[in-house]
C-alpha cells in the first residue's frame, strides 16, 4: 500500500523546497540587516571618536577635562542600549517569521495525519477498531503537548522581552543618574 502518488510526492518535495529557500531568504534578510545596523554603528562612533578626542584636546584644564566626560557617559550609555534593542528587535522578527512557517508547517502536516488516520479507520478490518483508537489518542495527545510547549514557550518569550526592556530602562536611569552626579562633581571642583 502506497502513501503518497508520485505526484503528491513530488508536490510534497516542491513545497518543502520552498519554504527552505523562503526560511533562508528571511534569514539571509536577518544577517543582512544586522551588518548594516553594525555598519551604521561603526561609521557613527568613528566620527563621534573623532569630534571628541578633538573636543577632549582643546580642553584648558582637568575641571573641563571631567566635565567633558561627565557629558559623554550618557549619549554613550543611550547609544549602547538603542544598538542593544535594534539587535533584539531584527533577532526577534527573524525569529517569528521562522516560528510562522514552523507552526503553519506543524499545522499542515498535522492535517494530513488526521486524514491519513480517518483514511485508515474507514478501510481498516472489522475488529481493528482499538487500534484506530489508540492512534487517535497518540495524536490527540501529541497535538496536546505541542499546544502546552508552544504556549509556555510563548510565556517564556514574553517574560525574556518584559525583562529586557525592564534591564534596558534600567540602565538608561542608571546612565542618566551617574552623568547627572559627575555633572555636579564636576561643578563643584571648579567652584
Amino acid at each position: 500500500m502506497t502513501l503518497l502518488t508520485p505526484e503528491q510526492f513530488a508536490a510534497a518535495q516542491k513545497a518543502n523546497f520552498e519554504t527552505l529557500f523562503g526560511l533562508t531568504t528571511k534569514a539571509f534578510e536577518g544577517v543582512e540587516k544586522l551588518v548594516e545596523l553594525n555598519l551604521q554603528v561603526v561609521k557613527s562612533t568613528l566620527a563621534e571618536s573623532q569630534e571628541n578626542a578633538q573636543r577632549a584636546l582643546s580642553v584648558k584644564d582637568a575641571q573641563e577635562l571631567l566635565a567633558l566626560q561627565a557629558s559623554l557617559a550618557q549619549p554613550v550609555a543611550e547609544k549602547a542600549l538603542s544598538y542593544g534593542r535594534h539587535v533584539y528587535e531584527i533577532v526577534s522578527a527573524t525569529q517569528g517569521e521562522f516560528t510562522r512557517v514552523a507552526e503553519a508547517q506543524f499545522e499542515e502536516q498535522n492535517r494530513k495525519v488526521q486524514s491519513l488516520v480517518e483514511n485508515v479507520a474507514k478501510n481498516a478490518p472489522a475488529g481493528s477498531e482499538t487500534a484506530v483508537a489508540v492512534m487517535k489518542s497518540a495524536i490527540t495527545a501529541a497535538n496536546t503537548t505541542y499546544e502546552t510547549v508552544h504556549k509556555a514557550t510563548k510565556q517564556a518569550v514574553e517574560i525574556a522581552e518584559s525583562n529586557f526592556n525592564a534591564a534596558a530602562t534600567a540602565a538608561s536611569k542608571a546612565a542618566s543618574q551617574a552623568a547627572a552626579q559627575a555633572s555636579r562633581s564636576s561643578a563643584k571642583k571648579a567652584v
